[in-house]
């Protein structure tokens, strides 16, 4: 071969190898769906801190009617401080599910919604202004359920209630403690919310592994849990007996003195919840990256039948709130005279439960980090 040839033959060679690099296609962008950064960015901006704002609004009316009430305590004052305090227990619920994060770390529900209130543990703090805010023993003697009790519990009538804050012995003392629950509520939220505005939300949209200790993680463990602790057993398992070897506690639900808004609130959470897992944005009517959407792109399907995971949940939450609907708005007295329709609530939400704790998890490749002692 001629060194002509030769070279000419080189040539070619070359030119079909560059040619082949400059044919071969670009690899396929991941799918937009499983950018869990862009899920976390959209859960912070446009969920979570936007319902702390929204939440924030109704709690500072609610502190505002409890001065003036401490300041003039009568019916009209009394009345004004009863509204403010029912908005501000029902934008509470649209924010209770963020117990992840800074909400977990200051256990904000801790302290601002567990029940039933403890009128013996409210009515020793009232007797000792230095008793504890800020061990568990006191959960239940602040928050919304002891603002319950001391406005709507603590006498069996309006007026008898304004005589605790006006002519019993120690009426300026109980209303030195509604100012103490109201300050320390406004403390640990204004903590929470200064943190989800500050350095934790760069540091919950960067956390994008799907690890222990990632947002994800953190997220999907606290979303789970709330559904399965707080609104199924806490709300109607717990109420009802279902969880309780089937003795009946109408004593146990939520704002139990109120009464009447008890449905109210156990709906308002479920319809949050919903909202959250679609990523419904609290700004705009529009939704965006969210669990649906991320578990879409995974392709997340139900291993018995196919389906997506996500409409057999949705449809699951849907046959929830259908059971909520069916309810009166007295839930103490739904366990009293309909107790069966609350169990029947509890056992849907039952289903949303294994779907959520088991199916979901997996198809994430989330680790639950919790532990609940009822079996599931």
């Amino acid at each position: 071969m001629s060194m002509k040839n030769y070279l000419a033959i080189l040539l070619t060679m070359i030119f079909l190898g560059c040619s082949d690099s400059k044919e071969k296609p670009e690899p396929e962008p991941e799918d937009e769906g499983k950018d869990r950064k862009a899920m976390l960015t959209h859960i912070a901006d446009n969920i979570i801190i936007p319902s702390y704002d929204n939440f924030q609004v109704k709690f500072d009316l609610m502190v505002t009617k409890s001065n003036a009430f401490a300041a003039k305590p009568d019916a009209a004052t009394l009345t004004e401080f009863r509204a403010a305090w029912v908005d501000a227990y029902t934008a509470w619920q649209k924010v209770e599910l963020f117990d992840f994060g800074p909400g977990e770390k200051h256990t904000i529900r801790n302290f601002f919604n567990i029940y039933p209130a403890s009128e013996q543990g409210i009515n020793a703090s009232i007797a000792d202004p230095n008793a504890s805010m800020e061990t568990p023993d006191s959960y239940p003697k602040q928050g919304f359920p002891a603002l319950d009790y001391l406005i709507n519990g603590i006498g069996a009538t309006d007026a008898a209630i304004i005589a605790q804050y006006t002519t019993a012995p120690n009426a300026a003392a109980k209303l030195a403690y509604i100012k103490r629950v109201t300050e320390r509520m406004d403390s640990i939220l204004d903590k929470v919310t200064s943190e989800w505005k500050g350095a934790y939300k760069e540091t919950f949209i960067t956390k994008t592994g799907l690890d222990i200790g990632s947002s994800t993680s953190l997220l999907v463990n606290g979303y789970v849990l709330h559904y399965e602790r707080y609104i199924r057993s806490g709300k109607f398992g717990i109420p009802s007996g279902a969880m309780l070897n089937g003795v009946p506690a109408p004593e146990k639900v939520e704002a139990f003195y109120k009464k009447d808004i008890s449905l109210t609130l156990a709906k308002t959470a479920h319809q949050a919840y919903i909202a959250f897992f679609n990523g419904k944005s609290v700004r705009t009517d529009g939704t965006g990256p969210s669990l649906k959407t991320y578990l879409d792109a995974l392709g997340a399907k139900d291993s018995s039948t196919g389906k997506s995971l996500t409409e057999l949940l949705n449809a699951q939450f849907e046959a929830s709130q259908t059971k909520l609907n069916a309810l009166k708005p007295n839930l103490s007295e739904e366990v009293k005279t309909n107790n069966q329709a609350m169990k029947d609530t509890y056992n849907e939400m039952q289903k949303a439960v294994r779907m959520l704790k088991v199916d979901m998890t997996s198809a994430m490749s989330i680790t639950i980090t919790y532990t609940d002692n009822d079996g599931d």
